[in-house]
C-alpha cells in the first residue's frame, strides 16, 4: 500500500511516499481503509526531531494521526466496530501514522463517524476535539461562567476550542487578524482581539483560563490576564517536570524539562497561578461524546483546504505557513 513516511529526523527527513506491506490488526485493533486524514501542526515538528525523546517511531515511519475511514477487518477482540463501519479516530503517539491508504487502529482509540459529516469533515476533528475537550474540561475545569482566553482563533484548534468553550457555557476572548475579525466572532468568540493593533494584555483582565496555543512570548504575557486562582494549560510548551513524569522518562529528561519550564512556573507561581503543558492521548470514548455534538450540529467542523494524496508534500508546507482558517485536510480515497 501507499504510505507518506519520513525516513530520519533532521534537516532532510526524506518526506515522499513508499510502498509498504498493508499491516495485519492484533486482537484489540481493526484494519481501516482511510479516506481522509486531518493535519496538525506537529505532524510538521516530528521529523525534525524536536518530540524525539517522547515519540517513538520505527524509521522509516508513516506520517499523521487523525483518519476517517471504513472498518475492513476487526480483532478477535474488537466488540464495538465490525467491517464496514464508517469510524474517525486519532492514532497519535501510536508510533505508526494514518497518511497510508489503510491504517491499524485500537479500538479503544474509535467511534462512529457523525451521520451528518463526510469523511472529510470527520478526519478534520480528532485531534483539535480531544486536545480541546481534554484541555477545558479535564485539566482546566471549565465551568459555565468561566472567562477563557484561547489565542489564534480562527486556527485547527481555536476555531473548534472557541465553540467547544462556548457549548460549555464560557466567555471566551481570543486573537486573530484584522482580515479574521468578523470570521471568529461568527464562531462565537465574545471578544475579539486584532492582533496586528492591539496586545491582548492591554485589553484583557480577570480571566479563569488561558489555553496556549502559539509559541514565544504569549504564555508569559498571558499570566497578566489571569486572576488569581487562574490556570494556564499549554498544548506547545514548554514542556514540564509533570510531564515527564507521565512518560515515565529518565531524571536526566525530567531536569531538563524542568529548566524549559522554570521561567514560566516561577511567573506563575508568583501570580498564583498554574502552569501545566497538555500532551493529547487517544479516546474513542470522548470522541464519541464529540460526535453527538456534531451531530445535533452544536459544534461545527472548520475546514480551510482539501489536498489530494498526491500533494500532501504540498499540505504540511500550506499548514506550516500558519495562515490556514481552520483545518488543512488530505482527501486518501473518494
Amino acid at each position: 500500500m501507499k504510505a507518506f513516511t519520513f525516513k530520519r529526523y533532521g534537516k532532510s527527513p526524506e518526506l515522499g511516499f513508499d510502498n509498504i506491506d498493508c499491516p495485519a490488526p492484533a486482537a484489540d485493533e481493526m484494519l481501516v481503509k482511510v479516506y481522509a486524514v486531518g493535519l496538525n501542526p506537529i505532524d510538521n515538528m516530528i521529523p525534525t526531531g524536536i518530540f524525539k525523546p517522547v515519540l517513538h517511531f520505527k524509521l522509516p515511519a508513516t506520517l499523521g494521526s487523525d483518519l476517517a475511514g471504513v472498518v475492513i477487518a476487526a480483532g478477535s477482540r474488537v466488540s464495538r466496530f465490525k467491517p464496514g463501519d464508517e469510524i474517525f479516530a486519532s492514532i497519535f503517539d501510536r508510533g505508526t501514522g494514518s497518511l497510508a491508504e489503510f491504517a491499524l487502529v485500537p479500538e479503544a482509540a474509535a467511534a462512529m463517524k457523525p451521520a451528518n459529516l463526510d469523511f472529510l469533515q470527520a478526519a478534520s476533528l480528532p485531534m483539535v476535539s480531544l486536545t480541546s475537550w481534554q484541555a477545558l474540561t479535564e485539566r482546566a475545569g471549565l465551568q459555565p461562567g468561566h472567562k477563557v482566553f484561547i489565542p489564534a482563533g480562527s486556527g485547527g484548534i481555536g476555531s473548534f476550542a472557541i465553540q467547544l468553550a462556548k457549548h460549555l457555557g464560557a466567555q471566551v476572548a481570543t486573537t486573530t487578524s484584522t482580515d479574521n475579525v468578523e470570521w471568529v466572532s461568527h464562531l462565537g468568540a465574545d471578544e475579539v482581539i486584532d492582533y496586528q493593533k492591539q496586545e491582548f494584555e492591554n485589553e484583557l483582565s480577570s480571566y479563569d483560563i488561558v489555553l496556549g496555543t502559539i509559541r514565544g512570548e504569549l504564555i508569559e504575557k498571558s499570566t497578566q490576564i489571569l486572576k488569581p486562582g487562574g490556570k494556564i494549560v499549554s498544548l506547545i510548551g514548554p514542556l514540564d517536570t509533570a510531564f515527564a513524569r507521565t512518560r515515565e522518562l529518565n531524571i536526566l529528561m525530567r531536569l531538563v524539562f524542568g529548566l524549559m519550564s522554570h521561567k514560566i512556573m516561577r511567573l506563575a507561581k508568583k501570580r498564583g497561578l498554574t502552569y501545566s503543558f497538555l500532551f493529547v492521548r487517544p479516546d474513542g470514548n470522548q470522541l464519541t461524546q464529540i460526535c453527538k455534538l456534531m451531530e445535533t450540529g452544536q459544534i461545527k467542523p472548520v475546514i480551510d483546504k482539501v489536498f489530494t494524496f498526491a500533494e500532501t508534500k504540498k499540505a504540511l508546507a500550506y499548514l506550516r505557513n500558519g495562515h490556514a482558517k481552520g483545518k488543512v485536510v488530505i482527501k486518501i480515497h473518494e
